[in-house]
């Protein structure tokens, strides 16, 4: 009696994590590969082991298909066991290096839902500094800020978002009111390199000069704390500036905004994402993120 053929790794992993997400597109995309290659990878899957995976459209699961993922979760686990002796059985260290604010602001509320998720990786956070692209140590993941023209790692758009000047309450009681752009004319402006106030100028037709002085910060959330203690006016990405002006600290000043010219970028060196730990939390913050 011939000896029964264990299904390949591949397979196993796409079934994973067809049975996680429940959509081949975003299966496809944790896993680098097309739709067309997930689809055929499961009908493999099911043709070896002569048994249907998943009963309707939605990509639930049979019986036979809950039973066989949990035996497949377990094997997934033990192979993730070695080597790494330094940590808890079937534990991965993952080492995200992420700019402050984005850190602050999106990932941190987010955070526990991936702990929840997958308690078998460890995550380690690094601070880098935005267009600087400097991290504390190695990182297996890093979130830049920037072009997105990097020639030395992969990458994927994470995040774009728009800009808006916004200022504290207090500040717009005490200079508005602010019912067109050239009303910014005199008020103290507080700048970052990390977003120039030519965007806003240029959206609306006003020919100045980037500012010059005043106040400057290199850190988007230290330039929202500035301007909530009334220093002038932020220029800031709404996503970004999401908890000052949800407790109220800052507010509009205009109803438009500006998209930005940078955005965040998920990068890592080239085999990265054959690593499961790496796959599963690009999958899952492009997920949250949509």
């Amino acid at each position: 009696m011939p000896a029964p053929r264990i299904p390949p790794i591949q397979c196993l992993l796409t079934f994973e994590a067809l049975a996680r997400l429940r959509s081949v597109t975003q299966a496809a995309d944790e896993l680098c590969v097309t739709p067309s290659a997930v689809s055929h990878r499961i009908r493999q899957l099911e043709e070896q082991l002569g048994v249907k995976l998943f009963g309707r459209a939605d990509f639930s699961l049979t019986t036979e298909g809950s039973e066989y993922l949990a035996q497949v979760r377990e094997a997934l686990a033990c192979l993730l066991r070695f080597p790494s002796r330094g940590t808890a059985p079937g534990r991965r260290k993952l080492r995200l290096a992420v700019t402050p604010t984005f850190a602050r602001s999106i990932l941190m509320p987010r955070l526990r839902q991936f702990a929840e998720a997958y308690p078998e990786i460890d995550l380690t956070l690094q601070v880098s500094i935005p267009l600087l692209d400097v991290v504390a140590e190695d990182a297996d993941l890093t979130i830049r800020f920037g072009t997105g023209r990097y020639q030395d790692v992969e990458f994927t758009c994470i995040l774009k978002d728009e800009v808006t000047p916004l200022a504290s309450p207090a500040f717009v009681r005490e200079h508005g009111p602010f019912d067109k752009p050239e009303d910014l004319e005199g008020v103290p402006l507080l700048r970052s390199p990390l977003e120039p106030w030519r965007t806003w100028f240029a959206a609306h037709h006003l020919d100045w000069p980037e500012p010059t002085d005043g106040s400057q910060f290199n850190d988007i959330g230290l330039m929202c704390d500035g301007a909530a203690a009334g220093m002038g006016v932020a220029l800031v990405r709404l996503k970004l500036g999401a908890p000052w002006l949800d407790n109220g600290t800052l507010v509009r000043l205009y109803p438009h905004t500006v998209p930005s010219p940078h955005a965040h970028y998920l990068c890592w060196r080239a085999g990265a994402m054959e690593r499961w730990e790496c796959a599963t939390f690009a999958g899952w913050l492009r997920q949250v993120l949509a």
